[in-house]
């Protein structure tokens, strides 16, 4: 089992914006955050980390790096309005449309589904395993 992700991002502030939106309707806000002053063996200036329920599972630090790999990220949904209201809030906070909100029946009968790409590009899914309520 994963406990928690660090995604490299190339703007900080971008991507803290564009994640606190998008996974507003998930229940994730910025849990923690650090800065290089107060934490002197952190690597970079700044990181975050979001999550819900108090719990940071996400995690973005700011590279000055080449190019980012890509990376594929799916978020548990218990019901397919969140999938809907995550894909919408991501929309409007600025993301790319990926795959709308609908059915993966490929996957499995109840696989519901949907895609966008943050601003560094990374495919970010909101995921829905259960039948529809």
């Amino acid at each position: 089992m994963i406990d928690h992700i660090t995604l490299l991002v190339s703007d900080y502030a971008k991507s803290r914006a564009f994640y606190l939106a998008a996974l507003k309707p998930l229940g994730y806000a910025m849990v923690m955050e650090f800065t290089h002053e107060q934490v002197p063996e952190l690597p970079c200036a700044v990181t975050g980390g979001l999550g819900a329920g108090g719990k940071p599972d996400l995690w973005l630090r700011p590279t000055e790096g080449g190019p980012l790999a890509p990376t594929h990220i799916a978020l548990h949904c218990a019901t397919r309005a969140e999938v809907d209201a995550f894909h919408a809030a991501a929309l409007a906070a600025g993301a790319k449309d990926h795959g709308a909100p609908g059915l993966r029946p490929h996957y499995h009968p109840n696989y519901y589904g949907a895609f966008v790409l943050d601003p560094d590009g990374y495919n970010l899914e909101a995921v829905c395993h259960y039948p529809a309520a």
